[in-house]
């Protein structure tokens, strides 16, 4: 078969398998529903909100959980709803991409200014955002070492002008690695959101369903719901895309369907990952050891052949907190000898991370 008989042939079969779906925004990982599974940690930070906008004095939170446990997806909606029904601005930054103070501010201010000082940045900001406003800092352990006192927090929480400052981060270690002046000038209240359970992640996928396909099988949403509970730690974005393969791919077994979507998931996180982080993931993969002080030696030692200065051991744990947190290792505390270490081990396919290591450091 030539090129363009293919071409016609496979346009017309995929066209065939995708007449169930109507909308397939609904598979998009930023897409917001009209209405999201209600949490009860999302009405604690609500009704703080409100009490923000009636006092003007803020409490500033660090939202806690893991990947897909829907703190992005809440904090989003609630920018969405939020200024129609209250007085308050409400600001969103990811911090993988805008990883500075600096950055941060420009972003929010509109971006692309180049030059000048953080203090003329934040003089600026303070211009422009007069009103009760809440900042919300998405990621925000992913802020870059150059600024390792995420000196925008120092400065919103040290304002005179109302501003609330809300972080989100897989981390639970996030509060413990910020600096004494910060942490004692924050003082954050933490709040964790809990992974879903099989039932909310039943009524996630329903409703996806609801407002994307013509048809679906309330059986098979129910079985994607069982395993990304019992085999994914509750991650949301695995069923999501489960439910996309089997209504695009029909007749495909469902169990594979999954297994393909966790892959994807995985194969998402790893390319995410800094290239400090990328490394301390490889070094944790292909050691001859599970331990994580001998995982550290063959990070440093690859750190040194780029030319990096390897981080230190407290960073590289910290490090490793963060890649438990995705899911991507478990730490687990062992006895050797008369003390104790922790093992390192990876929790998905291990050849996942060395080829896109490869990729990327040659």
């Amino acid at each position: 078969m030539d090129i363009a008989a293919y071409l016609r042939q496979q346009k017309e079969q995929i066209g065939h398998e995708s007449r169930q779906v109507k909308d397939f925004s609904v598979f998009d990982f930023n897409y917001i529903p009209p209405q999201p599974v209600v949490r009860m940690e999302c009405k604690e930070l609500i009704d703080e909100m409100l009490r923000f906008e009636v006092s003007g004095i803020a409490s500033h939170y660090a939202v806690i959980g893991s990947r897909g446990s829907g703190k992005t997806l809440m904090l989003k909606y609630l920018q969405r709803i939020m200024p129609g029904q209250t007085c308050l601005e409400f600001l969103y930054a990811n911090c993988r991409h805008h990883n500075t103070s600096f950055k941060i501010f420009s972003h929010l201010l509109g971006g692309q200014i180049a030059g000048g000082s953080l203090t003329g940045l934040y003089d600026r900001f303070l211009q422009k955002y007069r009103r009760k406003t809440v900042v919300v800092l998405d990621e925000v352990d992913l802020m870059s070492p150059k600024d390792k006192h995420r000196e925008i927090l120092y400065l919103l929480s040290r304002s005179e002008q109302p501003y609330m400052i809300v972080m989100l981060s897989n981390s639970p270690h996030l509060v413990k690695q910020l600096d004494a002046a910060t942490r004692s000038s924050l003082q954050p209240v933490p709040l964790h959101f809990k992974n879903y359970n099989a039932e909310q992640i039943h009524e996630i996928l329903r409703d996806r369903a609801a407002q994307g396909l013509h048809r679906w099988d309330d059986g098979s949403i129910a079985q994607i719901a069982a395993l990304t509970t019992r085999l994914t730690n509750a991650d949301a974005r695995v069923a999501i895309k489960t439910l996309k393969y089997t209504v695009t791919k029909p007749g495909e077994d469902l169990t594979n369907c999954f297994e393909r979507a966790r892959r994807d998931i995985v194969v998402d996180m790893v390319n995410d990952l800094s290239d400090a982080n990328l490394m301390i993931l490889w070094a944790a993969a292909t050691s001859k050891s599970d331990l994580a002080k001998e995982i550290y030696q063959r990070y440093c030692r690859f750190s040194q052949t780029q030319q990096e200065k390897p981080f230190s051991y407290v960073y590289f744990y910290s490090n490793l907190s963060y890649l438990q947190s995705v899911g991507l290792v478990a730490l687990v505390s062992t006895k050797v000898g008369r003390t104790y270490t922790n093992r390192v081990l990876a929790t998905f396919d291990t050849s996942i991370v060395d080829s896109l290591f490869k990729l990327r450091f040659g």
